[in-house]
Parts: structure tokens; C-alpha cells; sequence
């Protein structure tokens, strides 16, 4: 890792670290508003299949956080970006509020089909959204379509080409524009694998919360391990602010 320089930007995971499906991770809010009170760019990174940025966006208003729609850079952004491209036409597997994210996408003019196995052997690229195993909700964990994206893998004997988290070039992305560079960054989030281990492979520091999706020793599953585990996204902004900065 290269050597840290001073921090200038702050990106932070969602679900599982600010809030946890209509229910914020408590005082979460008021850790936002005083980190947003420090010079510090504060960008907003999620995995998302399910939720279109603008719905996103009105659940987290809802919730009482104070975020702008071009501060928050999703899975489904990224693979939007890949499907133009590639100028291919998908075949998109996601929910149907996701829709919306992938609208310009659907006029392209080729037709080439992601996902389904017939497809996929005759030679159809596979784009997973992200990979990540499982995920909190209210009542537990649930599965992610890390292993169903495995499963297409191992039927069809191919290899998807991943765009969320934890690939590097997506937190490349989300630092794009900022003006920063990953070793004036940190990453806050609850998946110990695709949020922190893919921000600190991308050379940015890592900061694991123990809500969300965090189980007992998830910090021993990658090395180097995070360089900070912490109960809640208000104490990782505490460090944050009295160590920092």
C-alpha cells in the first residue's frame, strides 16, 4: 500500500452501515452531518440490484440524511457503464424498480443477452452487478447473487465479469471526480470482503462497522486485516475526526 497522505475523502456503504432496509443505523445521521462538518469529500458506494439511485435516494431522504443523488455512485452505474461499452443490448436480471437506472442502455442497438445458461454457452457475455454473499435485512440474512451468478458460472464454464464492489476499478470510479487519490481515502462499510477488503486492494484505508451483515471474526477472513473495526458508522466517524484529520 502506498504511503497515506492526508484524508480527503470519506465513501461510505448503505445498507448495512447507514441504514438497514426503512431503518437507520441509530445516530447515524448525526455522525453524517458532523463529518460533513471537516473539509472532507463524502461519496455514497452500494451494491444494489434491487433499487434504482433515485429510489435509493428517497429512501435514504426519508430516513432523514442529508444526500444529493450525485454523490451516491452504485453497482447498477457501473454496470450501465459496461453494457454502453460494450454496446451490447442486455437481458437485465434485477429487480424491476432497477429499471430505471438501465433506460438509455435498453435502446442500444445490438442484441446480445446476459444471464440465462442457453445464452451464456453460445457465447453471450455474463455481467454480474456484484457478487456479494449474502446481505442484512430485518429479519436476517438473505441471500446475495453472489451465489447464483457462481452457479451460472460453474454451468455454463465461463466467467463473469464483475463491476461492484469489491473490484477495484469500481472504487476508482467513485473517486473519480473528486479530485483525490485512493491513498487519501477511506472506506466505511459492514462487508468485511467487498467493502474494506476491496477499498484497502484499491490502496485506500479500510474501516469495518459492526452492523449490518458483520459476523463475529469477520476481520480475520482478509489480510492485510482492517485498519479499523468499530461498532457503528457514528464511531467510525469519531476516529475518523479525531484521527484523520
Amino acid at each position: 500500500m502506498a504511503a497515506r497522505r492526508a484524508l480527503k475523502a470519506v465513501l461510505v456503504d448503505l445498507s448495512g452501515t447507514l441504514h438497514i432496509e426503512d431503518a437507520a443505523v441509530p445516530g447515524s445521521q448525526e455522525a453524517l452531518k458532523r463529518l460533513r462538518g471537516t473539509s472532507v469529500i463524502v461519496r455514497f458506494v452500494t451494491n444494489t440490484t434491487k433499487e434504482s439511485k433515485q429510489d435509493l435516494l428517497e429512501r435514504l431522504r426519508k430516513l432523514e440524511f442529508d444526500i444529493s443523488e450525485d454523490e451516491i455512485f452504485t453497482s447498477l452505474t457501473a454496470a450501465r457503464s459496461l453494457v454502453e461499452q460494450k454496446q451490447v443490448r442486455p437481458m437485465l436480471l434485477v429487480d424491476d424498480r432497477a429499471l430505471p437506472d438501465f433506460k438509455e442502455a435498453l435502446l442500444l442497438a445490438n442484441f446480445h443477452f446476459l444471464g440465462l445458461p442457453r445464452l451464456l454457452l453460445d457465447g453471450a457475455p455474463l455481467i454480474a452487478i456484484h457478487k456479494a454473499r449474502y446481505y442484512k435485512r430485518k429479519d436476517g440474512l438473505a441471500l446475495g447473487p453472489g451465489p447464483f451468478v457462481t452457479a451460472l458460472e460453474y454451468a455454463t464454464d465461463t466467467k463473469a465479469t464483475v463491476v461492484g464492489k469489491p473490484e477495484r476499478t469500481f472504487f476508482l470510479e467513485a473517486l473519480r471526480g473528486t479530485g483525490c487519490e485512493p491513498e487519501e481515502a477511506v472506506m466505511i462499510g459492514d462487508d468485511c470482503r467487498d467493502d474494506v477488503g476491496g477499498a484497502q486492494n484499491a490502496g485506500m484505508l479500510g474501516i469495518l462497522v459492526k452492523t449490518g451483515k458483520y459476523r463475529a471474526a469477520d476481520e480475520e477472513k482478509i489480510n492485510p486485516p482492517p485498519y479499523l473495526t468499530c461498532e457503528s458508522f457514528p464511531h467510525a466517524v469519531d476516529h475518523i475526526l479525531q484521527h484523520l484529520l
